[in-house]
């Protein structure tokens, strides 16, 4: 699974994010167009004063046992794909997100 990088401290993942979709969830992954693989989240929050971001930020990182702050935001504030740094041990950090996509 490739939607994901190993960073210094912790894991860039690359997500796709729909705003009022009924439910907080994670759908998977999927690969685009491009073959760019994308963890796939669906919030409740609508995409307007930063909401859909907060909720994203908040659905994964509770998904990942971490504290919601140590989730932010690297790109894609307006757009529906971002990338997201989680703070944490690497590879532990990839093996819990295995585990949520298989």
């Amino acid at each position: 699974m490739a939607c994901y990088e190993p960073a210094a401290d912790g894991l860039i993942v690359a997500v796709r994010v729909t705003p009022r979709g009924g439910r907080d969830a994670i759908e998977g992954v999927r690969t685009d167009a491009a073959g760019r693989e994308r963890l796939i989240l669906r919030v409740r929050a609508a995409a307007s004063d930063g909401a859909a971001n907060a909720a994203a930020r908040a659905l994964l990182a509770s998904a990942l046992g971490v504290a919601r702050g140590d989730v932010t935001l690297r790109s894609g504030a307006t757009a529906r794909e971002k990338r997201l740094m989680v703070c944490g041990e690497p590879a532990r950090l990839a093996a819990l997100l295995k585990g949520l996509t298989t």
